[in-house]
């Protein structure tokens, strides 16, 4: 027989994928613990790099969050890095005969 809508209504939101009785350890937050400390609204935030806590190592750039490639620095200082001495070195002055 068909379900009757008393039956399909019955049906409850999934439950948060964390422990029980844990929240987000984000100060303020309420929400639902669901993985690495964090609600799934953080989560998302921590996974984006938006978190003052990193998800990986950043760029020694001040004010780039990008994630490091080399020696601290991400791809596209480090391509600035390399591609600056060979822009600054100047030729030799020629020494003045007298």
């Amino acid at each position: 027989m068909a379900e009757t809508t008393e039956q399909r209504r019955k049906t409850h939101a999934p439950q948060p994928r964390g422990k029980e009785d844990q929240k987000c350890s984000v100060e303020g937050c309420k929400r639902a613990y669901q993985a690495k400390g964090y609600c799934f609204f953080h989560y998302d935030k921590w996974r984006n790099g938006e978190l003052p806590k990193a998800r990986y190592k950043t760029c020694s750039k001040e004010g780039c969050l990008k994630k490091v490639a080399a020696h601290g620095l991400c791809a596209e200082h480090q391509k600035n890095k390399t591609a600056a001495p060979a822009e600054t070195a100047a030729p030799a002055a020629p020494a003045a005969q007298a």
